[in-house]
């Protein structure tokens, strides 16, 4: 038999013949796919939506494949804990050794058989047992096949951690979450609503959608969304969200295309309603991209008076501009920079002391959207924290100079750490007295609002991305 490497056999055509032997290629299916992107996800820092992203785009996967191979990727990272406690339990020899590819086409299958009842047991192993035949040969397949089928014989008595001894460790196994993350939450919330949150992040997310006002009213958005049979619900707190289960194909579809409407989570649309742009208003927006707040604010302004919006990285501003492009936004003006070492003359000195509002969507932790982006729970520790609480400061910081004397800043996060949002804002305050809090009830929806008067959403209470947002006004 050849080797791979052998060239192949030209006929007088000069066209390479295929035989009925020649293999499929390795990644071919939405499990091996899924497989493949989990070991990247593991060994090196690339985020787990990008991953499954730039895999979709394969020609090889169907509609069907490419969402089976969505479910997979996010549920096996949305329960990779809890996956693994029985893995580890059934597996002879140390699990944390185990090859990747075995250990993630181990997690790949128990992940089906557990949580997707419509695929069958026998599907879920022979898949994962093929694939790794090929990769490691027979020897570490039939250990996959003999820890699959055995922890199948044993479902209805599977063992779980004992509470009584610890419930930090029990509640992060069984909810799948780091312990560092649970004792937080524990200590913060008690027990129970610590369960209720992790719960809610381990839900497959709802995808809200923003109607363009600038192009389509919420009554046309809706009769769109009726025709095309797909339930929904408006949004308790903003109008023009609506939330619905995921849509196929939404890339493709006409009305995205068309720029009639946004992905934008409804805690989003409501940091837009506490800036309250006006039209004769000059808003900075910095940290801008993707631009969804951005967009939103330009819609609040009927597409008059001028936003700003500045990004750091240049990928980030690619993809903004053509999601504003899509929009049909025309107020907006984008720039590519840093605000906190500015490079551009236009950003350091003409912008200085111009802007009525300024709105700080800071970088964070992420911590209110795990259900979205699961795979940050395993990419955090707990020092990022403090680190970023550093960053969210200074940002804070070099963001005065552009703000008119009685301006007002509007400082943002998708994280419900405390000292992210709050810490932060009391350290702000703390160096800079003439700022005030103005009470966020003011703007947005008071069951959103907290005791301070900040926006403050939880997901296992507003059941929307956690978040976070104060007004600062400055004293002429």
């Amino acid at each position: 038999m050849k080797s791979e490497s052998s060239a192949p056999v030209l006929p007088e055509n000069g066209t390479a013949k295929k035989y009925e032997y020649d293999e499929k290629p390795l990644y071919a299916d939405a499990r091996s796919c899924a497989v493949k992107i989990l070991c990247r996800c593991e060994r090196t820092d690339s985020y787990l939506e990008k991953l499954i992203d730039a895999e979709i785009k394969n020609d090889r996967l169907n509609d069907f494949d490419k969402a089976l191979l969505n479910e997979i990727s996010h549920g096996v990272i949305r329960w990779m804990r809890r996956l693994d406690w029985f893995l580890n339990g059934f597996y002879r020899g140390n699990y944390e050794k185990c090859l990747p590819e075995v250990r993630n086409a181990m997690r790949v299958a128990l992940y089906q058989i557990l949580f997707l009842n419509k695929i069958p047991y026998s599907a879920a192993v022979n898949e994962a047992v093929e694939f790794i035949k090929r990769i490691h040969g027979e020897k570490h397949a039939g250990v996959v096949n003999g820890l699959l089928r055995t922890i199948i014989r044993t479902l209805d008595n599977l063992v779980w951690p004992t509470r009584e001894i610890d419930e930090v460790n029990y509640l992060g196994i069984v909810q799948s979450h780091p312990n560092w993350m649970v004792k937080r939450w524990i200590n913060r919330f008690g027990f129970d609503d610590a369960v209720k949150l992790c719960e809610e992040n381990n839900k497959r997310p709802v995808m809200s959608l923003r109607v363009n006002k600038h192009k389509i009213t919420s009554a046309e958005f809706e009769n769109y969304l009726t025709e095309k049979k797909l339930y929904f619900k408006k949004s308790l707190y903003n109008d023009g969200f609506f939330m619905t289960k995921t849509m196929s194909k939404l890339y493709t579809d006409e009305f995205f295309i068309k720029g009639f409407f946004s992905i934008q989570d409804e805690s989003a649309g409501l940091v837009s309603m506490l800036v309250d742009p006006k039209k004769d208003e000059f808003i900075l927006d910095l940290c801008s991209a993707p631009g969804g707040k951005a967009s939103h604010m330009s819609e609040l302004m009927g597409n008059e008076g001028k936003i700003v919006a500045v990004e750091k990285y240049l990928s980030r501003l690619e993809v903004m501009n053509k999601n504003l492009q899509r929009l049909g936004t025309k107020n907006i003006k984008t720039i590519h920079d840093n605000v906190s070492e500015p490079a551009t003359t236009e950003l350091k000195e003409g912008l200085l002391g111009k802007a009525d509002k300024i709105l700080i969507d800071a970088p964070c932790s992420g911590h209110g959207v795990l259900s979205k982006k699961p795979d940050i729970k395993w990419k955090r520790e707990l020092e990022d924290i403090y680190k970023l609480q550093k960053l969210q400061i200074s940002l804070l910081e070099d963001s005065i100079k552009y703000l008119k004397p009685d301006g007002v800043i509007v400082y943002s996060t998708c994280t419900i750490e405390l000292e992210e949002n709050q810490g932060v804002i009391d350290a702000f305050l703390n160096n800079h007295p003439e700022f005030s809090i103005e009470n966020a009830s003011e703007y947005i929806p008071k069951e959103t609002v907290n005791e301070s008067g900040f926006m403050e959403l939880f997901p296992h209470i507003h059941k929307t991305d956690g978040a976070f947002a104060a007004r600062l006004v400055r004293k002429s």
